[in-house]
C-alpha cells in the first residue's frame, strides 16, 4: 500500500457484491427487452413489479413469467435464447447504480478496500455492462458463472474471487439481494449482508435468510463497515 492502512482496512479485507439488484438496478433493461420480445409475439407487456420479483432468478424466470410457460415447453429454449440475444442488443439502455452505491465505491477506494463482483450473470453481459457504465476499474475481481464449475449458491465463485483478491474470506463481506447470495456467502465463511432494496421475491421475508446484517439503502454499508472495523467485532462473528 502507498499509505498507512486505515482502521477499516486493518480489520476488513474486502467487499464482494452480487451485481443485479445489489450494485446495479438493471430491471428497466429487462423490462424493455422482454416487452419487445412479447410485442413481437403479439402478447401483452409484462407487469414491471412482477418482473422485479424474478429478475434475480435470471433469464429463465423472466421468459417463464412473460410467456406463461415452464421450462418443459418445447418453445422455451428458443424463446430464452431470443431473449438473451435481445438483451445483448439493448444492454445498458437504462441500467444504473443504486442510489448511494457510487458513494460506497468511492469510499472503499479511499480506504484502499478491495472490491469484487460475484454474479450469476454470464461474463458476456457482465463485463460489457461494467465497462459501459465506467465501473470496471473499481473491481479487482469479477467472477461469473462461466468462470467456475458451480454458480451460487455454491461458495465456489465467492472463494475464487477471494483468491484473486488475495484476501481472507472470514474478513470479507458478501452483499446480495437473494437468498442464494446469503447461502453462498455463509458457505464461503464470509460476513453476509442482505439488501432490502433489491429484487426480492414477492412474499419472501428477507429476515428469514438469516444474513448477518440487513441494509435498506446502499450507503448504509459505510457505517456498517466502520462498525465492524474492530478486531472484537470480527472475532465475535467468526466464533
Amino acid at each position: 500500500m502507498t499509505r498507512k492502512e486505515t482502521v477499516v482496512r486493518e480489520h476488513l479485507d474486502a467487499l464482494l457484491f452480487d451485481l443485479d439488484g445489489t450494485v446495479l438496478d438493471t430491471a428497466r433493461d429487462f423490462e424493455q427487452v422482454l416487452n419487445l420480445q412479447l410485442k413481437a409475439h403479439h402478447l401483452p407487456p409484462v407487469d414491471y413489479q412482477k418482473l422485479c420479483g424474478v429478475v434475480s432468478s435470471g433469464a429463465r424466470a423472466m421468459v417463464a413469467l412473460g410467456f406463461g410457460i415452464d421450462e418443459d415447453d418445447e418453445k422455451f429454449e428458443v424463446l430464452r435464447q431470443e431473449f438473451l440475444d435481445l438483451y445483448g442488443q439493448h444492454l445498458c439502455s437504462a441500467s444504473q447504480l443504486y442510489p448511494g452505491m457510487q458513494e460506497v465505491l468511492n469510499w472503499a477506494r479511499r480506504e484502499q478496500l478491495p472490491l469484487a463482483i460475484v454474479t450469476n450473470k454470464p461474463s458476456a453481459f457482465t463485463l460489457p455492462l461494467l465497462e459501459r457504465l465506467g465501473l470496471g476499474h473499481y473491481f479487482g475481481s469479477v467472477v461469473c458463472p462461466d468462470h467456475v464449475s458451480h454458480a451460487k449458491p455454491s461458495p465456489e465463485p465467492i472463494l475464487l474471487a477471494a483468491t484473486q483478491l488475495a484476501v481472507r474470506p472470514q474478513r470479507c463481506l458478501y452483499i446480495g439481494d437473494h437468498l442464494r447470495d446469503v447461502e453462498a456467502g455463509r458457505a464461503a465463511g464470509m460476513i453476509t449482508v442482505g439488501c432490502r432494496y433489491g429484487y426480492l421475491v414477492a412474499g419472501e421475508k428477507i429476515e428469514d435468510w438469516q444474513a448477518d446484517y440487513l441494509i435498506s439503502e446502499a450507503h448504509e454499508l459505510i457505517p456498517l463497515c466502520e462498525k465492524l472495523a474492530t478486531a472484537e467485532a470480527i472475532e465475535a462473528l467468526n466464533q
